[in-house]
């Protein structure tokens, strides 16, 4: 009995065609969505904008671009609260899913395909026409990845008031070794004081400590939402980062009661310091941002 012929990995070719049928389906979620409110108009509250007009959705879900000299890590925030009904919702639930199947693809891409990830990239703003003049007229670059698949929130239930507030004491914190911060140390400038200072403090500890680099994130904008009534599960709220849009079940086609968060995010911080900090509170790297624990 002959051998069956083994199955051929799809080619590059294939690949980057099937994450343009994935981008344009996305396109096609957005554009629904953004025609339905559009046409329904429901009740809006955004951040900021006393009287946003109606395409303001549109360029709100629209917007995955790069803006010429923005930096890759930052991305830009459209906080609003819409009240939709269930048709809306459910559009909004497929551009979620459109969404989720584009990240797949291209981490699937960036995995098996990595020499194919950067054309993949540039490829896609060519598959629709918007996307096109939109490039032409602000000046706009690559796909901006995180803009592209972040997810649009949307409440578990009726919704009767929502608490904004600014969250300005989010960091990441990425453990490393002594060695490690010794060849990242050694990549500076050695012949300034202040890095030899900081390598002679490395020797004196043991080789073996684990240390803590720490990155203090971008301010962002969290939002309660307090449910009318409590959930299966007995839960009363839900807390979630305000970066997009919220929406919420419509109740009598009218929005939830929202307070007025302060424009700007906070200068100091505003949150004690936890008592079980595991840092301590001076960095001891301060070229790298290093700490060590406790």
């Amino acid at each position: 009995m002959p051998k069956s012929r083994p199955e051929r990995s799809p080619s590059a070719y294939q690949v980057l065609l099937q994450l343009e049928q994935q981008f344009d389906h996305l396109l096609d979620k957005i554009e629904a969505a953004a025609s339905l409110y559009e046409q329904q108009i429901p009740p809006t509250w955004v951040f900021n904008q006393p009287t946003p007009d109606r395409y303001w959705l549109r360029e709100a879900l629209f917007d995955m671009w790069h803006q010429q000299d923005q930096d890759g890590r930052e991305t830009r925030n459209y906080i609003a609260i819409i009240a939709a009904n269930e048709e809306l919702l459910e559009a909004i639930h497929h551009i979620n899913q459109a969404k989720a199947g584009l990240s797949e693809r291209l981490q699937h891409i960036k995995q098996a395909l990595p020499e194919s990830f950067s054309d993949a990239k540039s490829r896609l703003p060519q598959r629709h026409p918007q996307v096109d003049e939109a490039l032409r007229r602000n000046g706009l670059a690559r796909l901006h990845l995180k803009q592209s698949w972040r997810q649009l929130p949307i409440a578990q239930a009726p919704v009767s008031r929502v608490r904004f507030a600014w969250y300005s004491s989010g960091r990441s914190i990425k453990r490393m070794s002594v060695q490690e911060a010794e060849k990242r140390l050694l990549q500076l400038d050695t012949d300034a004081a202040h890095i030899r200072i900081q390598l002679r403090k490395l020797a004196d500890i043991p080789s073996s400590e684990m240390l803590a680099q720490v990155q203090t994130q971008a301010p962002l904008m969290r939002a309660n939402l307090f449910f009318t009534e409590p959930l299966a599960d007995g839960h009363t709220r839900q807390a979630l980062n305000a970066a997009m849009p919220i929406f919420v079940p419509e109740n009598s086609q009218r929005l939830p009661h929202i307070n007025a968060p302060p424009l700007q995010p906070p200068t100091t911080r505003t949150r004690a310091r936890r008592r079980d900090e595991k840092l301590e509170q001076d960095a001891f790297l301060p070229s790298l941002r290093i700490y060590r624990y406790r």
